[in-house]
């Protein structure tokens, strides 16, 4: 008897998705939950599974646009796939039996007949999160791992977190790094607990490094730590975390030896570390690039990379952008920074910088144009009462765009801390999804690289976006005479559709007068 396998439905907007490539050929056999197809949508990929072991048997071909519920194959009943089931059924029994001794629950096999095993899958990490790509395995496939440690460490096109073990035992990787998974996807499973414990009292465990009675966290680098180690080579079961329950931060990362340098890790243990350093070996390549060759460098595309891609492409064809230009003369806050950051710096613990000013100035220009910090949805507009400012941050993984909660309820010190600890945790990939999500306008800043003048885009679904740039000495005219003066071209981007010249035009012009009048953001006039 044969299994029809159809395409599911994958979103109220989506009818009809192609068929990107088949992980499984005409005629193999396959296991129930086994990824068999790739498709692809206008939004996202995602995988098709078996919905029951048998003999594959191909319908559609790569590259065919299905509609939802279109077959693309059908499983045929096999008698390799049915006996191999059959056939596993009852050796499962005299496993349990022959691995009741204690002397054998070290071994992984006795870990799943003894205790079974518990599948992690993706969790949900947002709604509008479909998929997710497994960056880096903190814990290798048969280390023992105790519950609620980071075992992986996922990246989503908003955020990086890190997958723990939800119970205690033998880690078996299933997924690979750099595979793209849908939510619910296997990652791994962990095989029974009891031989997690086992294997801790277990004469093996000798050769640990540090015999103390470490807590969970103990000897687990964070994200950061992780990075910084595989660099230098070093073995994190050689290292004593100051962390939270014995967690090595960066800081303890950075303090670290090199391997050749730490005699107390076994060779064996520096045959593991070695191996994580070659990813150095790109320096040949760099340098076999002489002037004249022809070579090219291909690298898979992230996550994050491909749904900024997206989104910015969207923006483009879906929203009228239109942008406009001003110009700032930078004197009075570069004066008044150059007075006050010093004592500034003393009380608040932050430096005075560009930021604030703008972020201020933003707010208070939303008051009295509220449709430039509004959004469509649907037919309808939504104005907020609050500003929630996006600030776009260049973080090493792409750029971020975390947001500032009710910036115009901040003094210029509240703003400062909260733009120095957000581009804190985007260099470190800590931003999480809620820090994200929910702004109401965004200011980039091309100036700190250089940039004279550009059109940014909008961040959807905001309406607008506001540039700034290099600060340049020009000769401008004031009061009739040729000065020097430190200005900024500044640039709003906007949709046309629902802000008008005359508004788009208004509030830049507002945030010029308030820019160049600091003192009004302090009076409110």
């Amino acid at each position: 008897m044969s299994l029809t396998i159809k395409v599911p439905p994958v979103g109220e907007s989506i009818t009809e998705v192609t068929l990107a490539s088949w992980k499984k050929k005409d005629g193999d056999e396959v296991k129930m939950d086994e990824v068999i197809a790739e498709l692809e949508s206008d939004k996202a990929t995602f995988e098709l599974t078996a919905e029951k072991a048998g003999i594959l048997k191909i319908v559609a071909k790569e590259g065919d646009t299905l509609p939802i519920g279109a077959v693309v194959a059908t499983i045929e009943d096999g008698g390799a796939a049915g006996s191999a089931v059959k056939e596993s059924a009852p050796a499962a029994q005299p496993v349990i039996a022959a691995t009741a001794p204690a002397p054998v629950p070290a071994t992984n096999g006795a870990a799943t007949a003894t205790s079974g095993s518990l599948q992690v899958k993706v969790p949900t990490v947002g709604e509008s999160i479909t998929e997710v790509t497994l960056s880096r395995w903190i814990k290798k496939d048969g280390d023992t791992v105790a519950m609620d440690e980071p075992i992986a460490e996922l990246e989503s096109d908003k955020a990086t977190f890190e997958l723990t073990a939800e119970k205690a035992g033998i880690l078996k990787t299933i997924a690979k790094e750099g595979d793209t998974l849908p939510i619910g996807a296997v990652v791994c499973t962990i095989e029974g607990a009891g031989a997690a414990k086992a294997a801790e009292t277990a004469p093996s465990a000798a050769p640990v490094l540090n015999n103390s009675n470490p807590a969970y966290a103990s000897g687990t680098p964070s994200p950061a730590a992780a990075k910084i180690l595989a660099e230098k080579g070093v073995d994190a079961k050689a290292l004593s975390g100051t962390g939270v329950g014995g967690r090595i931060t960066k800081e303890d990362a950075l303090l670290a030896e090199k391997v050749s340098e730490n005699p107390q890790i076994s060779k064996a243990a520096q045959s593991q570390i070695v191996e994580p350093a070659k990813p150095a070996a790109p320096a040949p390549k760099i340098e076999a690039a002489a002037p004249g060759s022809r070579t090219d460098r291909r690298e898979k595309m992230s996550s994050l990379r491909k749904t900024v891609a997206k989104r910015l492409v969207a923006v483009k064809n879906e929203t009228a952008m239109l942008t406009t230009f001003n110009e700032v003369d930078m004197a009075p806050i570069m004066e008044l920074r150059a007075k006050y950051k010093d004592k500034f710096k003393e009380k608040h613990g932050v430096g005075l910088g560009f930021m604030s000013f703008f972020t201020k100035a933003v707010c208070e220009a939303l008051k009295e144009w509220p449709a430039v910090g509004a959004r469509i949805e649907g037919e309808e507009v939504v104005y907020s009462n609050f500003a929630d400012i996006s600030i776009a941050v260049s973080a090493p993984k792409g750029l971020v765009v975390p947001v500032i909660r009710n910036a115009e309820s901040l003094s210029l010190a509240g703003i400062e801390k909260a733009v120095a600890a957000l581009a804190v945790k985007a260099r470190d990939n800590k931003l999480t999804l809620e820090e994200m999500t929910g702004g109401t306008f965004t200011i980039t800043n091309g100036g700190v690289f250089g940039s004279m003048m550009s059109t940014p885009i909008i961040n959807s679904p905001q309406s607008a976006i506001l540039g700034m740039h290099n600060i340049i000495e020009r000769p401008v005219a004031v009061n009739g005479q040729v000065v020097i003066r430190p200005m900024m071209y500044v640039a709003l981007s906007y949709d046309h559709r629902i802000i008008d010249g005359r508004e788009s035009v208004s509030f830049l012009v507002r945030v010029k007068q308030l820019l160049e009048d600091p003192t009004r953001l302090l009076l409110g006039v």
